[in-house]
Order: C-alpha cells, then structure tokens, then sequence
C-alpha cells in the first residue's frame, strides 16, 4: 500500500514537473493586467474574466506539454539536460501519454472559449483557431517557431498582445492604442523568461542544431536584450501610469529594481544555477501585474 501510493505521489511529481510551473505566471499576467485595465476604463467583468484566467492557464499547460513531446520527438531533448527534468525524455511518461495529455488540455481550453462566446461573440472563434494553431506551432510543424529564433516573438504575440487585448475585449467590447502598449509591454516581460531558458540552453541547443537568439547571436546579445525589454516595458506602461494616482508608480519601481538585481544574476550565473532565475524572472512578472492590478482595484 505505502509502496502503490510511493508510486502514485511520483507519477503526480513528473506530471506537475511537466506543467513546469515556474512558467505559468507568463500566462496568468496577460489576464491580470486586462482586468485592471478592465477596471480602470469602467468595463471589468468578474465571471470572464476568470474564465479567461482558466483558457490562459489551460493553453499554457497545452503548450508546455506539447513542446516537450515535439522536441522530444525532434531530439532536441536528451537525458540529463542542462535544464528542469524532461518526463518523456527521461522516461518516465510515454510520448504517446503525453501527446493524449496535449490534446487533453487543449480541448479543456476549447471549451472554455466556447463558453467566452456568450460575452465575447463570434468572432472570437478566429482568435481561439489562431491561439490552438499557436501551441503547435510553437515545436511543430515545417519550420518550429521555437526552433528558428522567433520563440521571444510568439511570446510577445501569444502571451502579451492576444491575452491582454482579448481578455479586455470580451470585457469591454473595444480595443485602444492604451491597452495595445501595455500587452506589449506584458509580451516583453514575458519574452524575458524565454531569454533566460535559452541563455542556459545556449550549449545544448547548439549541439541539437536548434536556432534561437542565444545561439545566433550568443549570450551576450541575449542577456543584453534582457535587461533592454523590461525597461521598454515599463516605458511603454508609462503613458497610461501618468494618467492614474501617484502610488500606481509602485509598480513599475519594484518590477525595475527587482529586473536590473536579475539581470546582474543572469551575467554571474549558468548552467544549472540559472533554472532559479527563471522562476525569478517569471514571478517578478507576475508580482508587477498583482501589484498594478490591486493598487488599480483598491485605490
């Protein structure tokens, strides 16, 4: 009995893993900030607002798995990688349990869109097409997208500019130049933990012939352009923070000073040592959009 349950606890412990949850604040952040925004134009709506907080999650959760069961099915992934442990490649999921699991969440993301109709309309079966196509695209396909240098472009793309922009849609009915500026400057922030998981791969990604920025352009440029994307956030957030109460500046300073400190981390560290600071990376991003978000709710 103590035995089955051993088993049964680490089966749970490789498929959490897979989730690889130092990732889903990238996701979650988008919906935050579009709820905010929400609130600060006078459209915010609870119920889908949270059911665009669980599409966001489940299309993450999608992508995750299916990056490692295309990359493992690439050979982009082997045993004892640099990076967090790999469950397929290690062996301790099935590729096919994997793929299963992929479409799994994918149709639970389906279906939370369907019900997002009711407030969002139609015309959000394009988006919600565009967004499936995008998990596979990402590690699938003719020309992976992940593969040749343009993953930080679909992070800006499919974690910043359609969560946000989608999110306040479904809400309000309307897009605007405000809320364009800050789902790019949420797309930055997220690029930036793209940026940290191919600096650390910079070696085993070369070795896989895997293209990124990293590896193209090498880890300075990489790290370089790191620092630079949370400082164009935080620019591009400026516009609509002068417009909203002093103490919305909180914000931006804590994401800066919190940025700048990992990026002086990022230059010291490799390898292995850098699989904390991007959890550190993704969580700063996230702590900028909660502690916009509440100043914007409570104030």
């Amino acid at each position: 009995m103590a035995g089955g349950n051993k088993t049964r606890g680490n089966r749970i412990k490789v498929w959490v893993e897979a989730m690889r949850l130092r990732t889903l604040p990238v996701s979650v952040a988008g919906v935050i900030a579009a709820m905010a925004l929400g609130e600060i134009f006078g459209c915010f709506k609870i119920v889908p607002a949270l059911l665009c907080l669980l599409f966001a999650v489940l299309a993450q959760i999608s992508s995750n798995f299916a990056n490692e069961y295309f990359d493992y099915r690439g050979g982009l992934d082997r045993p004892g990688r640099v990076g967090p442990r790999r469950g397929v490649t290690e062996g301790d999921i099935t590729p096919q349990a994997m793929l299963r699991a992929t479409i799994a969440c994918l149709a639970a993301a389906c279906i939370t869109g369907c019900v997002l109709i009711i407030w969002g309309g139609w015309e959000l079966i394009p988006v919600g097409l565009l967004i499936a196509g995008g998990v596979f695209a990402y590690s699938a396909g003719p020309y992976p997208l992940s593969h040749h240098a343009l993953g930080e472009v679909a992070v800006v793309i499919f974690f910043g500019v359609i969560p946000v922009n989608m999110t306040y849609y479904i809400m309000g009915h309307q897009f605007g130049e405000t809320i364009l500026m800050v789902s790019l400057a949420i797309g930055l922030m997220g690029a930036n933990i793209l940026l940290v998981n191919n600096y650390r791969d910079i070696e085993d990604d070369r070795a896989a012939g895997k293209h990124t920025i990293a590896t193209l352009f090498g880890g300075r440029c990489a790290s370089t352009l790191y620092l630079l994307n949370g400082w164009i956030a935080m620019m591009l957030t400026a516009p609509l923070f002068i417009e909203l109460p002093f103490a919305i500046w909180a914000a931006p300073a804590l994401y800066l000073g919190c940025h700048t400190m990992l990026w002086c981390a990022l230059l010291r560290r490799s390898g292995r040592e850098l699989n904390k600071l991007l959890g550190m990376t993704a969580l700063n991003m996230l702590a900028f959009t909660l502690v916009f978000a509440l100043i914007v709710f409570v104030i």
